[in-house]
């Protein structure tokens, strides 16, 4: 396209959830609900990792990046989305577009690997107790997270250079309630092609790479606790891991709906249904799932409330 023929977009414009007005108000106190309660749980699981001894093991630490993470993603997203939903022109800038869009990429990559890095833990906690505080030692466990955040880094990092060499002059409305991937790439006036092969390629990758570390640690997991002769046995192996299967399951069954397929299939109003549930359903679930449905973290959490309660 000439130089002469179109106009670049410096701002654009984000739709939201709905645009029918009865719906507005309810979505909004609804979603900021989801919000505090998001911040106050991961906020509070981080706290409550940091000062209470009993918690200090691998799994607890990977825990509270997990939290950091799901802390971090949901307030790239949010108080732009409440905004989006009061306001009949909620504006968001290029540049704040395409640092939303980079950090959002980020955090969800960190997520999906840090979820595998979880299941990699329980699988050496369950099938290798012996040598569990040898191979998961802290100078290893501090390794993991730093390539969690390195893949991370790097995958947004290279997203965002393609996205920056698109040109974005047709409309400026986007049909969501943040800057995501297919809605910008309806909007190019520039060739896709390689920002579409990219992003099916780094999604397929950060998607189905962890999940089959994932599925291959809880193959080896649910041999190894089968083999356990007795019914309690086999019940307390199992409570350690249920928590962390079902956060997978809820994390990566909307995102690999959402972005394992081509921009061109997916639907609007599918793609906001699932990005719901990745970008503030999951990150509010997580530390509610952790701490309800694990014994060490309510002990901590009572002895850490009695401590303050004495000070």
């Amino acid at each position: 396209m000439a130089e002469g023929n179109y106009s670049t977009v410096k701002e654009f414009i984000l739709t939201g959830l709905t645009e029918k007005p009865g719906l507005q108000l309810p979505l909004f106190f609804l979603f900021l609900g989801i919000y505090v309660v998001t911040v106050l749980g991961n906020l509070g699981m981080i706290v409550l990792i940091l000062f209470s001894p009993q918690l200090h093991s691998p799994m607890y630490f990977f825990l509270s990046n997990l939290s950091f993470v799901d802390l971090c993603q949901s307030t790239v997203i949010t108080p732009k989305m409440l905004e989006t939903i009061v306001m009949k022109k909620s504006v968001i800038s290029y540049a704040g577009c395409m640092a939303q869009f980079y950090f959002f990429d980020f955090f969800a990559v960190s997520e999906c690997d840090m979820l595998a890095a979880m299941a990699y833990d329980r699988y050496v906690a369950i099938c290798n107790p012996l040598m569990y505080n040898v191979i998961m030692s802290y100078k290893v466990c501090s390794w993991m997270v730093v390539g969690v955040y390195t893949v991370a880094l790097t995958c947004a990092t290279v997203e965002i250079i393609f996205m920056l060499r698109l040109i974005f002059c047709k409309a400026d409305i986007i049909e969501h309630y943040f800057c995501d991937f297919s809605p910008l790439m309806e909007h190019s006036c520039s060739s896709t092609f390689i920002n579409e092969i990219l992003g099916l390629s780094l999604s397929s990758f950060n998607i189905i790479f962890p999940a089959l570390t994932i599925l291959s640690s809880y193959f080896f997991i649910i041999a190894s606790i089968l083999r356990i002769p007795s019914k309690e046995g086999r019940s307390k192996a199992f409570s350690t891991c249920s928590s962390h299967i079902l956060a997978v399951a809820l994390f990566f069954g909307s995102l690999a709906f959402m972005y394992l397929q081509p921009s061109s299939v997916s639907s609007v109003d599918k793609g906001k249904t699932s990005s719901i549930f990745y970008t503030l359903i999951v990150p509010m679930l997580n530390p509610l799932i952790y701490s309800l449905r694990n014994k060490d973290v309510k002990v901590a959490l009572c002895k850490f409330v009695k401590r303050r309660q004495f000070m």
